[in-house]
């Protein structure tokens, strides 16, 4: 224990000394096999009157019950060393965690490629201890570069182990068997593809995907919490980065009408999945899963109750992102469309001695129309598309574009979270706030046009 004048005096585990008018308390721990840094325990009890002796005795009494607890608290630290590591902890979560498939193999990635690098190692209880000094540092790490490089320049090498940095990978010539090997030829009149390492370029980690990760961490905790692994969930304590507000740029009504009509142009199922996303505003892979039996021309109905997605063995049809089903309501117009490309699809099936059916897909790179087509595919086409005009927008817009031409319009904001699929207007309200204040000013004017005149002296 510490004496008065602030030498430490000899313990076996720990040590009490002063520091001015405080005692602190100090036990070693081992060290963090994460970092290799020696783990040390420290806290302070302050001395109510610096000089008195009651007081003085009182604190050094309070010191001894810390060192007490600090001593159980380093020995639960050297088990957890062993027993109950985050890393262990994960692998526990993960396994009971209800999730469908495609968050699943977001989770399992984040987890493999982030976080157990990071804290896998790490004692739960030492986390918990220092859980907002860890997790805020590891996150302004993948801000700053999501590989969390050192900062000095590199080159990310294509391969592991020995190899040519700079390789030409020639094409094949058309006939020609592969074993009979590659003879002289232009690789440029060839279209051979040149492949070199390249030097790291940092790419941070956006603020919203940094959430995503904590998140998963949160999770976790809370099992642990729940299963009496921790005394608490250290999380919430966690300052996260700042989500940046969204700022939708969907393309004006004009620039809207040379897209559809360059679509159309092309192909008429791709102007017709053009011209559907935007007046439904569904997803992608929602418009993608569309089946002749999810949409009621009579009606005027097209239901959205599946989402075609990547899973971790390949593409599949699941239910849509929210797990809720929606009808979506379409114009004369738009049903007059559909209409026709349905007599399109089937005179194609017809060609080869089919007929069209009711779970046949809308649209699909088959010529059986057998299978949907791959929303990457479409992503790749409509950014193609788009440059073609010389705009700079995303297939996404569409949905913005949907959205924002009904707030415009006057539209209230639930109808518009219902087409949109979204649980409720918050989301909503928090992606299109600056289109439904200019609806809410239209409708003041609106209102204002409608109240009596007064005739008030001086008016």
């Amino acid at each position: 224990m510490g004496s008065s004048n602030g030498v430490a005096e000899g313990r076996k585990r720990g040590s009490i000394r002063r520091l001015g008018n405080a005692l602190q308390v100090r036990v070693s721990a081992g060290k963090d096999p994460s970092t290799g840094e020696r783990i040390v325990l420290v806290e302070s009890v302050s001395i109510e009157k610096p000089g008195n002796e009651r007081s003085e005795r009182a604190a050094r009494k309070e010191a001894e019950k810390v060192l007490t607890r600090l001593q159980n608290e380093a020995d639960e630290l050297k088990v957890a060393r062993t027993k109950s590591t985050f890393g262990a902890l994960l692998d526990r979560w993960l396994a009971q965690h209800e999730v469908d498939a495609t968050t699943r193999m977001n989770y399992e990635s984040a987890i493999e490629r982030y976080i157990r690098p990071e804290l896998g190692e790490v004692p739960l209880i030492l986390l918990v201890r220092d859980a907002s000094e860890r997790l805020e540092r590891f996150y302004a790490d993948l801000r700053r570069c999501s590989a969390r490089c050192s900062g000095k320049p590199f080159i990310e090498h294509r391969v592991e182990g020995p190899h040519e940095c700079r390789e030409v990978q020639h094409r094949r010539p058309p006939g020609r068997r592969p074993a009979a090997g590659y003879p002289p030829h232009d690789c440029e009149a060839m279209g051979c593809t040149v492949v070199e390492c390249q030097p790291h370029v940092c790419t941070p980690y956006s603020a919203s995907s940094v959430r995503q990760v904590h998140a998963i961490i949160s999770s976790a905790l809370s099992a642990a919490m729940r299963w009496g692994w921790i005394a608490y969930n250290p999380a919430p304590a966690v300052k996260l980065p700042a989500k940046r507000r969204p700022q939708p740029q969907p393309p004006s009504s004009a620039d809207m009408a040379r897209i559809v009509e360059a679509a159309f142009n092309a192909d008429e199922w791709w102007g017709t999945y053009v011209w559907l996303s935007a007046v439904t505003g569904a997803r992608r892979g929602e418009i993608v899963a569309l089946q002749w039996r999810d949409v009621d021309c009579d009606a005027g109905v097209v239901l959205l109750d599946e989402n075609y997605v990547r899973g971790p063995d390949g593409m599949i049809v699941k239910d849509t992102k929210t797990h809720q089903a929606r009808r979506v309501s379409i114009d004369d117009d738009t049903v007059t469309l559909l209409r026709q490309y349905r007599g399109s699809c089937e005179e194609q099936l017809q060609s080869l001695g089919l007929e069209l059916e009711a779970t046949t897909w809308l649209f699909s790179a088959k010529p059986d129309l057998s299978r949907p087509r791959d929303p990457s595919a479409l992503t790749r086409r409509y950014a193609k598309l788009v440059e073609s005009l010389g705009m700079a927008t995303k297939l996404k817009e569409l949905r913005h574009y949907s959205a924002t031409e009904l707030l415009t319009a006057g539209v209230d904001l639930r109808t518009v979270a219902g087409r949109l699929g979204h649980g409720d207007g918050t989301t909503t309200l928090r992606h299109y706030a600056a289109w439904v204040g200019a609806a809410d000013k239209e409708a003041a004017t609106k209102l204002a046009g409608r109240m009596p005149k007064l005739n008030r002296p001086g008016s």
